[in-house]
């Protein structure tokens, strides 16, 4: 599967992008305010955020999109990797309840698919008001690995929020005029549409979120830690331990960094008790911050499982996860190269006709290194200058 992209994609504008895909037979959807925020969403593509920015038409498009593969108009077996900051899929990826493997299977890479509702089929719009927000819904009966089916209903909104709304999100104060922003809010839900109970016994599924970014040499991932939690803080081992020059754990500050290059295939994970409800990245080479901020399940929620394996504890999974791309396998190629900022809802253990609801809102911020500094500070915990010497 070759998706390499040329430098000159990866420097594209938000109308740029925006072009790109309707001459390749999508119909995205620009939400827009008057200080220059835009975000891209695309029915096409699942609801998706393909892309954003916060400079306008003509500015920087913050979303990793796969070009090649769009521009090749064919499908690829497992996954089609066509990008976007913030899509919509549920857990579990592994496991003895997930919905990604045939029933029975071995857990291996030539076995694993993505169902077509995450990866090639629209989703229907439900609502649009033209420029701040948009609805979308998709319905499907998966089969897990154990057999047990599944009725599910998924519906979604993205909101494009104002310069107050996302203060008020983020807790950081006003943002300065000088510092150039874009902010959004995905509020996602799973109903039981079926009539029979999701249970520990016929496994539950819950809300994954996970947005594509580009990398670079100079972009790390940053994801503060509940330095008070027992255990590990940190699962880094699903394709492989990752080594020590690529994460690195600062227990006095509470914090992890996990390198962003695109260049070795790595996954991390936090559970809920570690997880702080915040983590994003820097690109030290654009200077652009991002933030993604979700909402957390309460104190004994559980959250199922991804590891690739028959799992002795199938719902005591992570709440954050982050990953790196890179080659999958011997004779494979790269999907990207890009990098994940993800999170997780807890378990849906839903009665017929009940729902869950996630939200998991992403922010970018360009400008003066004082304001980013601030902004870095008041949500992960670090400093422009931490960010600076581990990127």
């Amino acid at each position: 599967m070759t998706t390499e992209t040329t430098s000159r994609d990866r420097e594209n504008t938000l109308i740029e992008d925006v072009r790109f895909l309707q001459e390749h037979g999508q119909n995205p959807i620009v939400l827009r305010n008057e200080t220059g925020a835009r975000v891209v969403v695309s029915p096409e593509y699942q609801g998706r955020v393909m892309t954003s920015t916060m400079d306008g038409d003509s500015g920087y498009s913050c979303g990793w999109i796969n070009y090649k593969l769009i521009r090749s108009g064919r499908t690829t077996p497992h996954i089609n990797a066509y990008g976007g900051e913030d899509r919509f899929w549920l857990g579990p990826e592994g496991g003895q309840f997930s919905i990604y493997f045939p029933r029975g299977a071995a857990f291996t890479f030539e076995n694993w698919q993505v169902p077509a509702v995450f990866d090639t089929e629209p989703w229907t719009i439900t609502g649009n008001d033209g420029s701040r927000e948009v609805r979308l819904e998709a319905r499907f009966a998966p089969v897990d690995w154990s057999g047990n089916r599944k009725q599910i209903r998924l519906e979604r909104a993205v909101r494009l929020l104002s310069a107050e709304e996302l203060a008020r999100e983020l807790g950081t104060g006003t943002i300065a005029s000088a510092l150039r922003a874009v902010g959004y809010t995905t509020v996602n839900k799973v109903i039981n549409a079926g009539t029979g109970s999701w249970t520990r016994e016929t496994g539950v599924v819950s809300i994954w979120m996970l947005g594509m970014f580009k990398p670079s040499p100079e972009t790390v991932i940053v994801i503060p830690f509940n330095r008070n939690a027992e255990g590990p803080v940190v699962k880094d081992d699903y394709f492989g331990k990752i080594p020590s020059d690529r994460l690195k754990a600062i227990p006095e500050k509470g914090v992890l960094y996990f390198r962003a290059d695109g260049d070795e295939r790595g996954k991390i994970g936090l559970n809920h008790a570690r997880a702080t409800g915040f983590l994003g990245s820097y690109d030290a080479a654009h200077h652009l911050l991002t933030i993604v901020k979700y909402t957390p399940g309460p104190a004994d929620a559980e959250y199922v499982n991804a590891a690739w394996e028959i799992q002795k504890e199938p719902f005591a999974g992570d709440t954050v996860n982050a990953y790196n791309d890179g080659i999958p396998g011997p004779g494979l190629e790269k999907m990207g190269p890009f990098y994940e900022l993800e999170s997780s809802s807890p378990a849906a253990f839903l009665e017929p006709g009940a729902s869950l609801t996630h939200h998991h809102s992403t922010f970018h911020f360009s400008g003066p290194e004082e304001e980013l500094d601030r902004i870095a500070g008041a949500t992960l915990g670090v400093s422009l200058g931490d960010l600076l010497s581990w990127s």
